[in-house]
């Protein structure tokens, strides 16, 4: 039998060894190979990308690295003029580092003391200030000393530094943009301004703010493979301009008009400014293009910010004014009153009531009505604007003597559904969607549907109906009213208002140009021209058989023709004391080519509801922006104007000498007698007695519920500017 062999410790520890061995030997192996294949992979790499990496890393080995800002675009009015622009300017850089470089102990090697004086004479820094930024920032290469200086302000400097054997160093100069508005205050609200980083507020500036910023450039320096210094420049991509349709002669009329009449009725009743606001809007009705827009309420855009400077406050009352407080009246200045402000039309609105109706064919030019001075609605008496009655009138007259009797008859006519839908269809209640930031809403306000629609607006009721046919009971803004109304005149065309024609490259190029949008056609063209007569003659029309008077004769330019309608709104509470009235009016008056719309909110007088405020400015805007526009007198002067237009010439004559006068007003007192008979319904009427009527009583007889959802709201005669408005002849 074999024996087995017998192992010894020797020969086991050389067993385990030798394998370790050759466990090491494959290990070694393995990482050899590894190593091969990483230098052939980067042999591979340098000889196919090698060039691309070396870009990148020469790039990141950056020691200077400088922003070059980008110029914002310029904001032009429609004939070229600039009414916004970026001024280039220069903010005086320190380098430290650099300049300790350069610091020797041999005084004319030095270059620290003669770069910091030059500082110190040329800028009119302190000393003491430089000599710690040195001595507390000697790594930094970026040290604003100075910002926004102009070309001249930089000059003697720069040019001290390219002298021959100038020891200024580690100072340069770094470019920037200031925004400048030439006209300082003029067009504030459609311009709006900026602030920093170049974020516009308010206006075209906000709007427009993307297509005006550009791109930010930067120019870098690096160390190329040779270690040598070398510098790459990715240029700035400058912003586009903006050409407003805003054109900056007739902005400058209507702020003119605007402003003589609040410092004419300055304190003439109560203490203060001529109404708490006047504002107007000039249009061209057939584009939607918008020539001017103003408000009492403009600042300096090179200086929004003070309250003082603004008018806001004295400096006595700014210094005690809490952050809440002043910003607070920043914010309603910077209001752009034109979109931005709600409130009731008045009889600016009935136009439209007219037109739709017309539309619809439920009223013929021709229609005669009886106003006998109300209408019984619900149970309740709605007046109108003559407590007396208007007695028999044609269709033509309900907007010449701006009758809210036949009005409420028309409406009833027409019913909720139609006459929600033309609300709809002249986008009141809706936003117009003009290109300026900050257009109220009034379909949340007050704004009817005819049913149970799903949404926040209110169900018309018959009262509704009736009183929002004249005016009352809904909300609009400026830009709302000034564009249903040129749909009415223009041929029945609604085009989105708008305030920008075009847009331009950093070298003047043609990017866009903005058409004209037109929405819809809520009118056919012979409903458009019977409107423009009607409203030719609420300003020309003689005195009919029962005495009514055109309501809009103060308006009248002595020899244009023009067509126009006068309106105003009492405002909350129905006290019979504050009043926003307006004026609404285009030129020429078979083609227009032009629409003005003036508001005047609370004008300082006794009596505020006389619509003639608003004429007055309305006329004072006319008179210089017709010739202005090459629309030239077509009429002969009438009989009762060629007073007016001798005294108009005589202070002419007088070197600009003013002929003041008033024009007087007088109720109308008509006396009427017996029956009449209705030739909407054939029944015979008792005309009301002047003796039992209160020609002060404004109050809505009878007890039907009212809408409780309107702000305390009630159907009055909030149209009774008509006959303080007719000019006693």
């Amino acid at each position: 039998m074999a024996r087995r062999r017998r192992q010894t410790p020797g020969s086991r520890r050389r067993r385990i060894t030798l394998k370790m061995k050759r466990k090491l030997a494959l290990l070694f192996t393995i990482i050899v190979l590894i190593l091969i294949g990483i230098f052939g992979w980067l042999v591979y790499i340098i000889r196919v990308s090698g060039e691309q990496y070396t870009r990148k890393v020469l790039a990141q080995q950056d020691t200077n690295s400088i922003l070059l800002p980008y110029r914002r675009g310029d904001i032009y009015d429609r004939n070229g003029t600039i009414l916004a622009t970026s001024e280039k300017v220069y903010n005086v850089i320190l380098d430290p580092a650099v300049l300790l470089e350069n610091k020797s102990d041999q005084p004319d090697k030095d270059c620290v003391e003669p770069t910091l004086q030059a500082l110190v004479d040329y800028f009119g820094l302190d000393r003491e200030e430089l000599d710690i930024i040195m001595a507390e920032k000697k790594t930094s290469h970026y040290v604003v000393l100075r910002k926004q200086l102009t070309k001249e302000e930089v000059s003697e400097f720069e040019e001290a530094e390219k002298e021959e054997g100038s020891r200024i160093e580690g100072v340069w100069m770094e470019d920037a943009y200031i925004r400048r508005y030439p006209y300082n205050n003029l067009a504030c609200n459609v311009i709006g301004y900026t602030v920093s980083g170049n974020v516009g507020q308010y206006g075209i500036e906000q709007e427009y703010s993307e297509i005006l910023n550009g791109e930010n450039g930067r120019s870098y320096n690096y160390l190329n493979e040779d270690l040598e210094q070398e510098k790459t420049v990715r240029a700035a991509t400058d912003g586009d301009s903006v050409m407003s349709t805003i054109d900056i002669t007739l902005q400058g009329i209507v702020e003119k008009a605007i402003a003589d009449f609040q410092a004419k009725y300055t304190d003439a009743f109560r203490e203060g400014d001529g109404s708490y606001t006047a504002a107007a809007i000039m249009m061209d009705p057939n584009s939607g293009e918008v020539l001017a827009m103003a408000s009492n309420r403009n600042y300096d855009l090179n200086n929004p910010y003070d309250v003082v400077e603004n008018g806001l406050f004295t400096e006595e009352e700014a210094g005690n004014l809490s952050e809440e407080e002043r910003l607070n009246a920043l914010n309603e200045l910077w209001r752009n009153f034109c979109i931005s402000d709600t409130y009731e039309p008045g009889s600016t609105a009935k136009p439209i009531t007219v037109a739709a109706a017309m539309e619809t064919g439920i009223v013929h030019d021709g229609d005669t009505y009886l106003c006998d001075g109300k209408q019984n609605i619900a149970g309740r008496d709605v007046w109108c604007s003559n407590k007396y009655g208007h007695k028999v009138i044609t269709l033509e007259g309900s907007l010449m003597f701006s009758c809210n009797d036949a009005m409420m008859q028309i409406a009833s006519k027409m019913g909720e559904s139609n006459f929600t839908r033309y609300q709809n269809m002249f986008n009141l209640g809706l936003r117009t969607n003009i290109d300026l930031p900050g257009e109220a809403r009034t379909d949340t306000l007050i704004y009817y549907t005819e049913d149970n629609a799903p949404n926040e607006r209110l169900i018309m009721r018959t009262t509704d109906l009736a009183t929002n046919s004249f005016g009352q009971n809904f909300n609009v803004t400026m830009i709302q009213m000034a564009s249903a109304f040129s749909a009415c005149i223009n041929g029945g065309y609604y085009y989105q208002p708008h305030v920008v024609k075009k847009i331009l490259d950093s070298s003047g190029g043609t990017v866009k140009n903005v058409e004209p949008v037109l929405l819809r056609t809520p009118i056919s063209a012979k409903t458009s021209s019977l409107i423009r007569k009607y409203l030719y003659n609420t300003m020309y029309g003689p005195e009919d058989a029962n005495g009514n008077h055109a309501t809009g004769r103060a308006a009248r330019v002595a020899g244009y023709a023009m067509g126009g309608k006068t309106g105003t709104a009492e405002k909350i509470p129905r006290d019979k004391t504050n009043y926003l009235v307006s004026f609404i009016g285009f030129a020429p008056a078979d083609h227009p080519e032009v629409v003005l719309y003036v508001v005047v909110d609370r004008p300082n007088a006794q009596k505020q509801s006389s619509s003639s405020f608003a004429m007055e400015i309305w006329k004072n805007i006319m008179k210089e922006a017709l010739p202005y526009l090459n629309i030239y007198p077509t009429e002969e002067i009438p009989a009762d104007m060629q007073e007016e237009v001798a005294a108009e010439q005589a202070a002419e004559e007088a070197e600009g000498e003013t002929a003041e006068g008033e024009e007087s007003e007088e109720e109308e007192d008509t006396e009427e007698e017996g029956t009449l008979v209705d030739p909407q319904t054939g029944e015979t009427v008792q005309m009301p007695d002047p003796e039992t009527i209160d020609p002060e009583d404004d109050s809505v007889m009878g007890d039907a519920p009212v809408n409780d959802n309107l702000l305390d709201v009630k159907p009055t005669d909030a149209t009774a500017e008509e006959e303080d408005s007719n000019p006693t002849e």
